[in-house]
């Protein structure tokens, strides 16, 4: 893009970008908040082919980089999937930001479940709960108040790796960064606009996810008052 408009065209083409960024990292985030929770779940279960296929999943997306599975998305399954040459490139980036952070978010939900006393499961088993009851209303709502803060550092994260994007053409932050830099001379001042944004961003989750915790906090648990 040329600046035809003085700084005001630039500015412009940030924002358009930052939009970008955040409309990726927010679709990943949910992608990865579903499927992480998921085989999180499975992964606790007392049946051993879904441990299995928890485990699995996990080691997958965890092991491989995630410029190599952007790259995968976009140029290898393609080819051995046509319907998938369909699809925007747009998604295939969100779902390999999205599977890449599910394997995380996947270790922290099991980490979380774990971590809660034995007796809690029984209990909910004891008074007539199905074992999907169980984990609804009784295991599910502490394990999740016990993983907010790595949530929070997955989310955060997120929006920093959206910047692999720029590697599969994805006009967002560090794509826009790197061709104003060339067409302008100016990269001081664009790469600390657009570090600012980053900050921005990241910050800004950090802050709602710390209200949330607050509000959902339970006495004793996590720093809860008496």
């Amino acid at each position: 893009m040329k600046d035809t408009g003085g700084g005001e065209t630039y500015l412009n083409w940030m924002m358009s970008a930052w939009g970008w960024t955040l409309s990726v990292a927010a679709l990943a985030l949910i992608v990865s908040l579903v499927l992480g929770s998921l085989v999180g779940i499975l992964r606790t279960t007392p049946n051993k082919l879904f441990v299995a296929f928890g485990n699995a999943w996990t080691e997958l997306f965890r092991n491989i980089p995630l410029l190599v599975q952007i790259f995968l998305w976009y140029h290898v399954l393609p080819s051995m999937f046509r319907s998938l040459q369909q699809v925007p490139s747009f998604l295939l980036v969100v779902f390999a930001l999205g599977f890449f952070t599910s394997a995380r978010i996947s270790e922290q939900v099991r980490a979380g479940i774990q971590s809660l006393p034995r007796g809690q499961r029984y209990a909910g088993l004891a008074m007539g709960l199905t074992l999907p009851q169980t984990y609804r209303y009784v295991l599910l709502p502490m394990a999740f108040r016990i993983v907010i803060p790595p949530l929070t550092s997955e989310s955060m994260n997120i929006i920093k790796n959206s910047s692999v994007a720029f590697a599969v053409s994805i006009a967002e932050l560090t794509m826009f960064a790197m061709q104003a830099q060339e067409e302008t001379s100016r990269g001081v001042e664009i790469y600390l606009a657009v570090t600012a944004l980053y900050f921005m961003s990241a910050f800004a989750i950090n802050r709602v996810a710390k209200f949330i915790e607050t509000k959902v906090q339970v006495p004793g648990i996590l720093g809860g008052g008496k």
